[in-house]
């Protein structure tokens, strides 16, 4: 059976309870779609010494962009698994002096089929996702990311 779709509320909900750096970071669910999700923050709890946004908080942010649309694609699909990044690069493009947004997307839409195919036969797949970082409607990073999802561990 399939999952039932999360909208905002729910995976907002989720990244607090389950990942409590989201919370600490003011991190808020923006937008929820089959083939997007967008998260934003606030600069206050995530300033550095220059009054800017600090590096490892807007990496942070795409990162966690990049996993909630994994998460919430998985469950509308009633796949569970572990999902976890793996690796991921990060381009720093403009210094972000305010609440900024991450939009994730599978980096390659055609990905997602073999991703699916390939969990279901050995319990283990890879897939990229891209989170483009924005601020006053300019791009100010990329995120390109490895995430894997595992099969979950009995208990």
């Amino acid at each position: 059976m399939k999952g039932q779709s999360l909208n905002e509320q729910a995976v907002q909900q989720y990244l607090y309870d389950h990942i409590p750096l989201s919370r600490a970071m003011q991190v808020e669910v923006s937008s929820v779609q089959p083939d997007e999700v967008i998260l934003s923050a606030p600069l206050a709890p995530n300033i550095n010494h220059q009054k800017t946004v600090f590096g490892g908080s807007a990496s942070a942010v795409a990162i966690l962009a990049a996993w909630s649309l994994l998460h919430v694609r998985l469950d509308a699909a009633g796949i569970k698994s572990q999902l976890v990044i793996q690796s991921n690069t990060m381009q720093y493009e403009l210094p972000i002096s305010g609440t900024f947004t991450a939009r994730a997307t599978i980096a390659e839409p055609a990905a997602w089929q073999r991703f699916v195919r390939t969990f279901e036969r050995r319990g283990r797949a890879r897939i990229s996702v891209t989170s483009v970082l924005e601020y006053e409607g300019r791009q100010a990073g990329c995120l390109q990311g490895e995430f894997v999802a595992l099969a979950p561990v009995a208990n």
